[in-house]
């Protein structure tokens, strides 16, 4: 008699914890759909150029759902995406322009591109397991967002947290798609997208010693390509009257691994960057240092913004020394929220181009100014113009402008 009334109870309390956890799910969902008007233009200016102008303009939507976690000591959540981006104008026989994917049979860019994607999630405590698509901004494996479509990588990944102060992270990368791609590919270094890896696993973690302090350590292994250390240090130190100085030091070291479809690899790169900043002001100097016989390898043209002087020409090459000087401004200070004002200056020298060449040499300047609308209707409608200079002794020189325009349309 007792184990019949208890059945129906078991039965109610399973319904009720079942509908919170749909409850969790639902209500801490949430659905955006970014938009991305952009332009691009590069300008080149030297007589032999293969091309004396490439660029277009386009519509880009990024259709993101991120629902709730369950309830319950293991809890799930589920993450989906939806790129598209449409050229509205030129493209057609200009030729490829790192923006939208180029048809070279047809000598034409694409008129439209896009991608789907997924992940899982799943969290116990502070430890989170994500199965699917990601979009790292990892010091081994970086999106990219410079353009139109966003870089995303496709694999699974552990990230805790269980510890004070302490986040780890692991995983493995099977394939990405680049951000001018409708297609997932096997991970590849700039330039040879014939020879990809079965793909690229990673460990590593910081440690925050103090609000100031935190350290980073990785290691990475991009299969029968190559093995990768990274060393991050970052210190930001209270001067007194308004005054804060940050310093920062990075430090990657790669050699070659396994079946070596790259052949011999050998590059180690040493970047330091201090930043004094005042109010709505930061003045940032910053040196890097190539070392090796061959350029800091890049994933496709995924960026790698752990390198201190990363740029449009990114100054990466085999023994390439790099100095920057930049300056910043925000117009909060001035009674402006939302405006941003950045120039900066960039020259590359001693670029080893091979036995019996001479060295080459490489600059790059910068001004951007942009804006994010703070309050009222359209909150979060974000201008950005960006005007690039780039000179080289033995390269392309070119002047680049871009100008994007962004919202987020929040459903709910």
């Amino acid at each position: 008699m007792h184990a019949r009334k208890r059945f129906p109870l078991i039965g109610i309390s399973a319904g009720l914890i079942a509908c919170q956890a749909q409850a969790d799910f639902y209500e801490d969902s949430s659905l955006s759909l970014g938009l991305r008007n952009f332009y691009y233009d590069r300008d080149f200016k030297k007589s032999d150029a293969q091309k004396s102008r490439v660029g277009n303009w386009s519509q880009g939507f990024d259709l993101q759902f991120k629902s709730g976690y369950t309830s319950g000591p293991i809890q799930f959540a589920l993450e989906t995406s939806s790129q598209f981006a449409y050229r509205l104008d030129g493209g057609g026989g200009r030729g490829p322009d790192s923006v939208i994917p180029y048809d070279r049979s047809r000598k034409e860019q694409a008129k439209e591109y896009g991608r789907s994607g997924i992940a899982v999630k799943v969290r116990a405590s502070k430890t989170e397991v994500r199965i699917g698509e990601h979009r790292p901004t990892l010091p081994v494996a970086y999106l990219d967002d410079s353009r139109q479509l966003v870089t995303t990588y496709q694999g699974a990944t552990i990230e805790s947290k269980e510890w004070d102060g302490l986040t780890l992270n692991a995983g493995r990368f099977s394939t990405f798609a680049s951000r001018e791609s409708s297609n997932r590919e096997k991970l590849y270094l700039l330039g040879t997208p014939d020879r990809g890896s079965d793909g690229l696993n990673f460990a590593g973690g910081t440690y925050s010693f103090s609000p100031s302090l935190n350290v980073s350590y990785f290691y990475a292994q991009l299969e029968d390509i190559y093995k990768q250390n990274y060393l991050g240090l970052t210190y930001v130190a209270d001067l007194g009257n308004g005054y804060s100085l940050k310093n920062d030091l990075r430090y990657y070291k790669t050699t070659d691994d396994g079946d070596k479809l790259n052949g011999d690899y050998d590059n180690k790169s040493l970047g330091l960057m201090t930043s004094l900043r005042k109010g709505g002001h930061a003045f940032t100097i910053a040196y890097q240092k190539m070392d090796g016989a061959d350029p800091f390898p890049l994933l496709g043209y995924a960026p790698q913004l752990h390198l201190v002087n990363w740029s449009t020409i990114a100054f990466y090459q085999a023994e390439e020394r790099s100095w920057q000087a930049r300056y910043d401004y925000d117009f909060t200070s001035a009674g402006i929220p939302g405006l941003k004002f950045m120039t900066r200056y960039m020259r590359g020298t001693d670029i080893d181009r091979g036995e019996g060449m001479s060295r080459g040499l490489e600059s790059e300047r910068n001004f951007v100014l942009s804006y994010v609308k703070q309050q009222g209707a359209l909150k979060g409608l974000g201008f950005e113009v960006r005007n690039i200079q780039i000179k080289s002794r033995y390269g392309s020189d070119f002047d680049e402008n871009r100008v994007a325009t962004t919202y987020t349309w929040r459903f709910w």
